[in-house]
């Protein structure tokens, strides 16, 4: 039993969870508590509309209360992502993308096969969830399965129920199946994304109206290749190498 509570808390230890701007204590509470139940203790609150601190959040913690002190509070998501390689999104409702969409126990296990880099399992909203902006953020997307007579699961619950997922699929990623790859942080993919749409408008193949649409079919193409660093890097200097043509040219 022993052997088995550490190499959940060894395999999962580089877990994120990134809640996106949770409304209710209590939520954030039970789910500080369900952190601790599974051997995760990076909590990120994206925004948060409620005090991690109150009463409320503390009393529904119970021995998480030092995962709630600790966690970390950012304005947006891109700064709750920075430095994490790997990013899951949970979604509650209809989708229409193009990112398929799978189940936490099939999906969940590719978080833990990079142990030495930050990942992240991103919660949206208790009300409506994350926004498909936010959903562009992600590699991919896992959506729980819920009764058609009520769909709805609480956030908390949402949490406990990938966490054991995770927790069970810790035994398969042990130290000695370590990633030796890098994988480029998602902050270094948003700052290639940022330049890739600068350029592509000023050379006229996107337009301000479509930038959007079009970017995020980038954005699919690229999380599907889990570029390393150093193509990031090569594709960037790609970039500034147009960029000085054009300047030469003119």
């Amino acid at each position: 039993m022993i052997t088995e509570n550490i190499s959940i808390k060894n395999s999962c230890s580089n877990v994120i969870i990134v809640l996106v701007e949770p409304a209710g204590p209590l939520n954030v509470g039970s789910v500080a508590r369900v952190m601790k139940n599974f051997g995760l203790s990076k909590l990120i609150l994206v925004n948060p509309q409620c005090d991690r601190s109150c009463f409320d959040a503390t009393k529904m913690a119970v021995h998480g209360q030092d995962i709630l002190a600790s966690a970390v509070i950012v304005d947006t998501l891109p700064q709750a992502l920075q430095g994490c390689v790997r990013a899951i999104a949970t979604i509650g409702r209809d989708y229409s993308g193009e990112i398929p969409v799978e189940n936490p126990r099939t999906a969940l296990p590719w978080l833990l096969e990079t142990l030495e880099k930050p990942v992240a399992l991103i919660f949206g909203r208790e009300d409506r969830g994350l926004t498909n902006e936010e959903l562009n953020y992600a590699h991919k997307l896992v959506f729980i399965p819920t009764s058609p007579e009520y769909p709805s699961l609480n956030l908390a619950a949402a949490v406990a129920i990938c966490c054991y997922e995770l927790s069970q699929s810790s035994s398969l990623f042990i130290d000695d199946n370590k990633s030796t790859v890098e994988i480029a942080p998602l902050d270094a993919m948003e700052a290639y994304y940022q330049e890739l749409e600068s350029l592509l408008l000023a050379i006229g193949y996107l337009y301000p109206h479509t930038a959007a649409s079009r970017m995020e079919k980038f954005r699919h193409l690229y999380n599907r290749a889990y570029l390393q660093t150093g193509e990031v890097g090569m594709l960037r200097g790609i970039l500034r190498q147009v960029e000085w043509a054009i300047n030469r040219s003119k």
